[in-house]
């Protein structure tokens, strides 16, 4: 999938479109939030910066917006942290160590 999305400053996230049956078939708007960027990617970039991470780690970052959408398509697709079962860095203290990728919660 090619990464198309923009950066929404009202809500600090980045919207992206994903195409479950392929690219001749229905637009899925989804979303993931620049704390679940920071927390999921170890990125440290803001704003419109953001898009370059998510077209870095749009493999990961699509196939857990489709992994939602399959599992109900009515809802809407909000990406959090618990959407990917590692992280790179901690999320908040107590959280066990840094893993050195990010992959799809099972």
């Amino acid at each position: 999938m090619d990464f198309e999305g923009i950066y929404c400053f009202d809500t600090a996230s980045v919207r992206f479109a994903i195409y479950p049956d392929g690219p001749d078939g229905a637009r899925i708007i989804a979303q993931i939030s620049e704390e679940t960027l920071h927390d999921v990617f170890g990125t440290r970039n803001l704003g419109d910066q953001l898009l370059d991470t998510c077209r870095t780690h749009f493999d990961d970052i699509g196939a857990a917006a489709l992994k939602r959408y399959r599992a109900n398509p009515n809802q809407a697709i909000n990406l959090t942290v618990d959407d990917f079962s590692r992280r790179i860095l901690p999320r908040a203290a107590g959280v066990q160590g840094a893993w050195p990728a990010a992959s799809l919660a099972a």
